[in-house]
Parts: C-alpha cells; structure tokens; sequence
C-alpha cells in the first residue's frame, strides 16, 4: 500500500476531474457503497474458485458481533448489492459509475498495490450491444480527453452459462490428455475453473493454451448476432479493435461480450488498464429480480503512470504567494488574502515570519504565479505590489490593494480562472 504525496495530487485530480466530465456527458451517476462489505457477496458474486477469492481477498472476523467481512476487492458486486437494497431498477434502468479504492493482497507491481484505486461504471437494467458500444466509446473519448493513444482494444465473446458449460467440458478433457504439460496453477485450476489456464502467461504453455478448443465454436445463434452487432457499431464510429478469442475475465459473473484495453509501452508485456463487459446473470446471483447488467473498471494508478509518461507536470500551485512584513502587516495580509479569494483566487499567505528574501524563494518554491507584497511602504500608501514569478520580463506594479485582484484576473494569463 503506497501514500499519494502533494506534489502528485495535482494528476491525481486532473483525471478524476476529466473523468468526471466525460462520464457526466453520457449520464451516468455516480454512487459510493461502503469499503466494508459482507464476505458472503463476493463469495457470491466472484466465484469462490477464484484467484480473488481463494488467494488475495483481505477478510476478517468483526470481534464486535462475529460478522466476516472483506475489504472490497473489486466495486461491482457493492454497487448490484447497492441497486438491489435500495430497488433502484424499480425506477428503471440505471447508469452508474464510482471511484475509490480496492483492497487486494497479490504481488505488488507497477501501477498495482494492494491498495488500488479504481474508476468504473455500471449499466444495469440494458440489454443489447447497443450498451456494451457506449461503454467502449466512452472509454474512447476518455483516452482522447486525456491524451492517450497507444491504447489497444480487445473483444470477445464468452456466450451463455449453457455454451460455456460446453466449452468448460471440452477445455477439461483437452487438458487431462496434456495434462503432463500443464504447470501447478495450471492443475490447480484443471476441474475448478479451466478457462482461467487460457489466461496464462507461462510461455512454456502457450503451444498447447493456442491449440486448445476455442470457445467461439460453441456460441450459439444468439451470442453471435449480440456479438457481431457490438462489432458492427464499434465499426460505425470507426473504432478499431482486434477480436481476441482467448480474452477472458478474471471474474466468474461475465458473460457475452467482453473487452480490456491494452497499453503497449516501449516493447514492454502489454498492460492491461481497463477491463470489463456484460454479467446478465449478477443482479439474480445476489438476490435481485433477474436484469441484464454491463460495465467496466480501470486502474487508476495504471493509467497514472501512462500520463505521467507524456504530460507535463500538473502544476498543484496556488495563483499568488502573499509576501508581508510579519507583526506590522499580518491583519492586513490576512484581509487582502480574503479579498483575492474572494474573487476565485488560490492564495497562499506567509506565515511565520522571515525575511522578505526567504519569503521570496518560499514563494518561487510554491509554483504560484505572482506574489502580492506587503511591505511597510505599501501598507502606509495603502497599495500592494504585485509581481509575476514566472515571467521576469514582466515589470512588477503596485495597485491598490482593492484593485489588487481585478489587475491580475485582468493581466494574470497563467491563472487558471
């Protein structure tokens, strides 16, 4: 688990509020459900045979009343417990979305801790392609509002419980004839759950994994047609994507249409950032009238380090720094300070005393834009001088101190008001 410091709150917010701003475009709500949540729900809602469930879920006994309970691992299954508690289906469908973070105890790695954050939707009450399509192209317009463009798109289909009971049937006795070849994980996983051995990343397995059943060949008519509609819109907005027939989900509750975005990034494994599709059969799982479902996550802190890889520093910095005399002036530091923030200015005001050289370094520090002074001249004539920290070019002036806000909303160009 890892600190987020100051000096990286500033991309922080930058992409909660450009996520904010695009999600808020195509209508959805957001919703925040507890970290806490009963362990039953995701026993429920994951899969028990799991590698959430059987290996990284942090749960414990309450010593109060003896209830188990897990820090969230993953937000769907919160969010459908959510809609199903409150009836919010009863008032139709629902677009929601959330962020916040998960609680998983894996192997940390890049842009992957153990507390992780996450931002996802969820589409519930719709059914069709048509919502899997806004989804994805909502994802689309995320990347191009940040500025990122070597995302992948990948597809694919997991059909229906009976089609992929077939396929299920097929991977485990394709497996048992090799089953000499197959590496711990691999046999662990053999009767459990097989299809998470296609998701593999042991190369000595990837032979066999390519030449296992594929579960396209067992897609009934239904899944092909939801499955090719998806494509045939994704294609009208001329979006491109790459149908992986191997694409699966680590969770137990998908089915039809699924997608990840992949990074690639200076011939290093691909990395994934954002995952998700439909999971018709969750709302009933947990207790709900049964109604279609259909969403996706992504890791915040993945999709952080992409960012940090070709946008400049997100400047954190306040608009002015307010330099004073400390004792003679600070009454009146303090009442001009309130009058700039007043008219929607960020201001930092000098506390502590010093000279009016280290202020000024303290001011440079801070980032801000200009610094309004308050000298002992100043406060006799009644004015402030203000000076552009960032341009040197710029000669400083001294302004009323009622004028003081007005001259730099009017000349400040690098303030973001």
């Amino acid at each position: 688990m890892n600190d987020v410091l100051p000096a990286q709150e500033g991309l922080w917010r930058y992409f909660e509020e450009t996520v904010a701003a695009v999600v808020t475009s195509y209508g959805y709500r957001q919703i925040r459900t507890p970290i806490l949540e009963h362990t039953g729900l995701f026993l429920r809602g994951i899969g028990e045979v799991t590698d959430i469930v059987e290996k990284e879920m942090y749960s414990f006994t309450d010593a109060l009343n003896g209830e188990q309970l897990t820090l969230r691992p993953e937000s769907t299954a919160g969010v459908v417990r959510a809609v199903i508690e409150h009836h919010l289906l009863h008032d139709g469908p629902q677009r929601l979305w959330y962020q916040g973070p998960m609680f998983r105890h894996e192997r940390p790695q890049r842009g992957r801790y153990r507390q992780f954050h996450q931002v996802g939707l969820e589409a519930l009450g719709l059914e069709g392609p048509d919502i899997d399509a806004e989804l994805i192209l909502l994802c689309a317009r995320l990347w191009e509002e940040l500025g990122l463009k070597a995302l992948r798109l990948e597809i694919n289909s997991l059909g229906q419980s009976d089609e992929r009971l077939a396929h299920r049937q097929a991977l485990i006795a394709y497996f048992e004839a090799h089953e000499s070849t197959l590496d711990e994980d691999a046999r662990r996983r053999l009767h459990s759950n097989p299809l998470r051995i296609l998701d593999s990343k042991n190369p000595s397995m990837q032979a066999l994994i390519e030449a296992a059943p594929r579960l396209d060949a067992f897609l009934g008519e239904a899944s092909i047609a939801h499955f090719e509609g998806l494509q045939a819109l994704l294609r009208r907005r001329g979006l491109g994507f790459n149908i992986n027939p191997r694409l699966v989900r680590g969770l137990d509750y998908y089915n039809l249409s699924v997608f990840e975005w992949v990074a690639e990034i200076d011939g290093k494994p691909p990395l994934t950032v954002c995952g998700g599709g439909r999971y018709d059969g969750l709302i009933e799982t947990l207790g709900g009238k049964a109604a279609p479902g259909c969403g996706f996550a992504i890791g915040v802190e993945r999709i952080l380090d992409l960012l940090q890889m070709h946008l400049p520093p997100q400047a954190t910095a306040c608009d002015v720094y307010l330099v004073h005399q400390a004792t003679q002036s600070t009454l009146a530091a303090m009442d001009l300070a309130e009058q700039l923030r007043d008219h929607g200015l960020d201001v930092l005001l000098h506390c502590g005393g010093g000279s009016f050289k280290s202020q000024f370094r303290r001011a440079d520090a801070s980032g801000a834009a200009y610094a309004v002074v308050l000298g002992e001249d100043e406060l006799t004539q009644g004015v402030a001088t203000i000076k552009d920290l960032r341009d040197s070019s710029v000669s400083q002036v001294r302004v009323a101190m009622s004028d003081a806000a007005k001259h730099i909303l009017e000349h400040g160009f690098g303030v973001q008001h």
